[in-house]
């Protein structure tokens, strides 16, 4: 199995990518998705585009999860299993994120069993470059949705094709960010307020 991570700018760009590898015959089980809720969408119940409908009954996951507690909640609340839905949890550095599946639950499993790192070491250890692992947790500080997903190899092009649909050129992104200044991820700095991601979003337009 070989690891594909790829980030997006907003949460309905990456529900979009997440349903296309479901409907592609890609094991929910093998998606996650991490996204930014440093503006509260989760919580003010988002009706943005991209819904995430796992079980098919025709209703946002988003909705469910909150609705039945499903997932992890609080920042350092227990672990139980794999995450089910959607829910959320904190991790150092990001602050509140929304998120699902198998890097979720291991994320959460390094920051509360006291591992550094967060969701930048549970991607190192799955195969990412622990640069590529930086910016990624970088961007979904930001403000961005960060999907990833295990494969064979054989289906690897497959999947990255799906993926790179609208996706961020993390290498380009990385060296803007370091053109300001930036070095790496850092656990202890500050969360991004709703505002500050807005104006990063406002940014990455007028760049394209």
């Amino acid at each position: 199995m070989i690891t594909i991570s790829r980030l997006y700018d907003d949460y309905s760009t990456a529900a979009r990518a997440y349903n296309d590898l479901d409907r592609a015959g890609i094991s929910t089980d093998d998606i996650s998705i991490v996204a930014s809720n440093g503006d509260g969408w989760f919580e003010k119940g988002s009706t943005e585009p991209g819904v995430i409908d796992r079980d098919g009954d025709g209703r946002d996951d988003r909705n469910v999860g909150a609705a039945t507690g499903a997932g992890i909640g609080g920042a350092v609340g227990g672990v139980t299993g794999l995450l089910a839905g959607l829910g959320l949890l904190a991790i150092p550095g990001l602050g509140p994120v929304v998120a699902a599946g198998w890097l979720a639950s291991t994320a959460a499993l390094a920051f509360t069993g006291g591992a550094a790192g967060g969701l930048i070491g549970s991607l190192s250890q799955h195969g990412v470059s622990e640069d590529d692992a930086s910016a990624y947790a970088e961007g979904v500080r930001r403000g961005g949705t960060l999907v990833t997903a295990r494969v064979d190899e054989a289906k690897a092009s497959q999947v990255e094709a799906i993926l790179d649909r609208n996706a961020v050129d993390i290498r380009a992104r990385r060296a803007m960010w370091e053109r300001g200044g930036w070095t790496r991820f850092d656990p202890s700095a500050p969360v991004y307020t709703a505002d500050q991601i807005r104006r990063e979003r406002e940014l990455y337009r007028t760049r394209v």
